[in-house]
């Protein structure tokens, strides 16, 4: 983030073009900018739906979970998948693979579930 008088910002401000000693340039505003956009992008997301489905069936996600959830994405897009189950931790997700977001979650349990419209399975 940018750093306007102290405070950061969720915008790159306007800078004057004369760059003067120990201020940083437009250049390097912009490149963390592209940087930090970049990072969220490439982040999974949640759907409404998913959200909600977290929520009722009591799913709660650690840090950890969330980096294993966005490593299997990114192993999954590699192969060129477009929808995948991935279970991990006895956690189920239907991601979308293009759009990184999580499409709905259900907990693993002794319940027989049916999953469709998928192509891949990510087991971690």
């Amino acid at each position: 983030m940018a750093m306007v008088n102290g405070v950061n910002v969720p915008f790159v401000p306007i800078i004057n073009k004369e760059i003067r000693p120990g201020q940083i340039g437009i250049r390097e505003v912009k490149k963390d900018f592209d940087n930090i956009l970049q990072n969220e992008l490439n982040k999974v997301k949640f759907s409404n739906h998913a959200m909600k489905r977290l929520e009722d069936r009591s799913i709660d996600l650690t840090s950890e979970d969330i980096v294993e959830l966005n490593d299997a994405v990114n192993q999954a897009e590699r192969k060129g998948s477009k929808d995948s189950l991935i279970m991990f931790n006895n956690k189920a997700f239907i991601v979308n693979i293009p759009n990184k977001t999580v499409v709905t979650a259900l907990p693993v349990g002794d319940n027989e579930e049916v999953f469709t419209n998928i192509d891949s399975v990510i087991l971690k």
